[in-house]
């Protein structure tokens, strides 16, 4: 099983993937927790880059993310899957179509192109979006910000739409929450639809 985590910063994703994690190994489930970008050395490095470096032009983001994404893919995610461990991820490929495709205006067909052979076109099983507006975010995230946290609020409107766009795109894959309640709240919802989804 393949499990993501989005939404825009500050949102909870990351609280999330540790407390599934956890409830997962109690049962005796082997999981490989990992996170975008990094994950692997050359995703670690990535990261620094595209995210503590100097500014990059769109598409080149869309290249470092995929890049981080396809090494993290075939020495991490894809290895975990064939040994039968549920892998969790806090982002994955629907991040670079909503921060690049949508907030960068390269549409979102376009980078799902890159990322489909990037990752072989692997996807989540599932994928948790969690909803909160873009004031909530920048009150979450706090003083010290990457690149991509010291964007705009325009900037984060744009992110948002772009997950609720994906969520109505693939309602099959991606389940909304609204990430504004307790975070035991928000795992119960996210335990009972795994069980509800039989995955």
């Amino acid at each position: 099983m393949f499990i993501s985590f989005e939404g825009l910063d500050g949102c909870g994703k990351t609280t999330q993937v540790e407390l599934l994690e956890a409830f997962l190994e109690m049962r005796d489930v082997e999981v490989v927790g990992t996170r975008e970008p990094g994950g692997t050395e050359l995703g670690e490095t990535l990261r620094a880059i595209v995210l503590h470096g100097q500014k990059v032009s769109p598409w080149a983001e869309v290249a470092i993310f995929a890049a981080a994404r396809a090494e993290l893919v075939d020495q991490v995610i894809e290895p975990a899957l064939k040994r039968g461990a549920t892998v969790i991820s806090d982002r994955f490929v629907d991040s670079s179509l909503v921060y690049q495709g949508v907030a960068r205006g390269l549409g979102i067909e376009n980078v799902l192109q890159v990322n489909v052979l990037a990752t072989k076109g692997l996807m989540p099983d599932r994928t948790f979006l969690l909803l909160v507006d873009e004031k909530l975010s920048e009150a979450r995230v706090g003083e010290e910000r990457d690149r991509m946290e010291s964007e705009s609020e325009a900037f984060r409107r744009l992110v948002g739409d772009g997950y609720r766009r994906l969520a109505e795109m693939f309602p099959e894959r991606i389940v909304a929450l609204d990430g504004t309640q307790s975070r035991e709240q928000i795992a119960r919802d996210v335990r009972k639809a795994l069980v509800e989804g039989a995955i």
